[in-house]
């Protein structure tokens, strides 16, 4: 499957749910949708040309929806996931133990995390510690997921470190936060790089997919750094992100609306916690 128009038609949303049953046994912040689309990327548009990326995995969530579809298709290369894999009290009560992990002592979630990918241990290769002090060597790149673009800095110390690898013309990269109310820089990078990537799928609840049409080079990097911008052009490349999606036919207008109004009232925030209210 090369076709980028698969993606109109939303083929992911007719998944049967039992393929995702054991993975189900995960837990995870992805929505349903998105959950379904993590399996459907690896097990029908991927065809084996690189490696799958997850960068924020946390427990494993994401990377269990995305070695399932990579298992039943029979894939042989690996799926690598980077995490800090640790998690609060709060975290712990309101998202692990409310989807059926057994309390536990202190914030390390890294032998959870390795306990709960045990079906598919052998198709991942798990990278704890901060994602921004990482490096990449380990050839192309299918399949780019991003749930770690918290800050600027981050994110634009996995752009230069990750984005290289990307494979022309097949590499999917998935924002998973791109239309989250807190995080707006994700969409102004996305726009500085429209000329390397195109928008292929909407993907509720805050996903957008996007296909890397052209190689990742030096000068695309230092196009794409977002730390150096001032917030006027910040904010003009969100209207054009906005005008963007809203051609290829998205709906996503009250969303990128939201991310306008937080860089409006947070013009200066660099980070996800400097941004503590929903305008």
């Amino acid at each position: 499957m090369t076709d980028p128009t698969i993606f109109k038609d939303a083929p992911w949303e007719a998944l049967d749910p039992a393929l995702l049953a054991q993975a189900a046994k995960v837990p995870t912040m992805l929505a349903p949708e998105e959950q379904q689309f993590y399996f459907w990327a690896t097990s029908e548009w991927m065809q084996d040309k690189g490696a799958v990326v997850d960068l924020g995995c946390f427990v494993g969530g994401s990377t269990a929806r995305l070695a399932a579809g990579h298992q039943l298709a029979g894939h042989t290369g690996l799926i690598h996931a980077y995490d800090r894999f640790g998690a609060n009290e709060a975290v712990k009560e309101y998202i692990l133990y409310a989807q059926g992990i057994a309390p536990f002592e202190g914030n390390k979630t890294l032998d959870l995390a390795i306990d709960l990918l045990t079906p598919w241990t052998e198709r991942i290769s798990l990278h704890p510690g901060q994602i921004e002090d990482q490096i990449w060597e380990d050839g192309p790149i299918e399949i780019l997921v991003l749930d770690a673009s918290k800050t600027i800095p981050n994110m634009d110390a996995m752009t230069r470190t990750f984005f290289p690898s990307l494979i022309p013309g097949r590499a999917l990269v998935v924002q998973q936060d791109y239309l989250f109310w807190r995080l707006p820089w994700i969409a102004i990078q996305m726009e500085l790089l429209a000329d390397y990537f195109a928008p292929v799928a909407c993907v509720p609840e805050h996903t957008i997919v996007f296909m890397n049409t052209k190689q990742i080079d030096d000068d695309a990097l230092k196009i794409g750094m977002v730390t150096p911008l001032p917030h006027e052009q910040r904010l003009e490349l969100l209207n054009r992100a906005k005008q963007r999606l809203t051609d290829a036919g998205f709906d996503v207008e009250q969303s990128m609306n939201e991310l306008i109004e937080t860089q409006i009232k947070y013009p200066h925030a660099k980070r996800a916690r400097h941004i503590p209210q929903k305008v």
